[in-house]
């Protein structure tokens, strides 16, 4: 795709890039996990505004729908939504792993930590996924690692390569085809640490 809006919300950090002609405006907050909800529809504003674009303009609307933050996420998804509704456009999902794994050469495994000593890990090979998405825990991450590439946006104890999710996120949405888009879906690994609670009390 050329022209499209793409809003990652999933983690600590927020990503809107808004690109018309193939050529990307981008903001990114590095530190805005607790203030996505308010700096979003600034970001988009911001975004569009130096693209020269609205999103009339848009091919589709890109979210990147997880793993990661369960409200993040929820609020990425939302937007995205809504603009697509407003503008009657067509949406795609971006998987965080996506966005971590795009630009790997060797087999690699992308990594999001997961809280509770866990993480969300996705194996690659040639960009295709060989390892399907699954929680993880330290000692398991260890094996992984003799066999994959560690990728990563946060620091992990194990060797890794760092990951820009921004600049994975426009190369992701600029490979995408038309074909590929459809409903946004939240990609949740697990259950949130409130449903576990509930689950324990016999409550769901």
């Amino acid at each position: 795709m050329k022209n499209f809006l793409a809003i990652d919300t999933a983690g600590e950090h927020m990503t809107v890039i808004a690109c018309k002609g193939g050529q990307p405006s981008v903001v990114y907050e590095p530190h805005c996990g607790m203030n996505h909800s308010v700096a979003l529809m600034n970001a988009v504003d911001a975004a569009l505004s130096r693209a020269g674009m609205t999103a009339a303009d848009c091919d589709a609307v890109c979210a990147v729908v997880g793993p990661g933050s369960f409200t993040g996420i929820r609020i990425g998804i939302a937007a995205a939504k809504g603009f697509c509704a407003a503008a009657d456009k067509p949406a795609l999902g971006i998987t965080t792993f996506e966005t971590l794994a795009y630009n790997a050469e060797s087999d690699a495994l992308a990594v999001v930590p997961a809280g509770r000593g866990g993480y969300y890990v996705c194996g690659f090979s040639r960009g295709k996924v060989v390892l399907p998405p699954q929680v993880a825990d330290g000692e398991r991450l260890t094996e992984l690692a003799k066999s994959f590439e560690l990728v990563s946006a946060a620091a992990l104890l194990l060797p890794h390569r760092i990951a820009d999710p921004s600049a994975g996120l426009l190369a992701r949405a600029l490979a995408a085809r038309a074909e590929e888009c459809g409903p946004l879906q939240a990609l949740y690994i697990r259950r949130s640490q409130a449903e576990e609670e509930r689950a324990r009390r016999g409550e769901g």
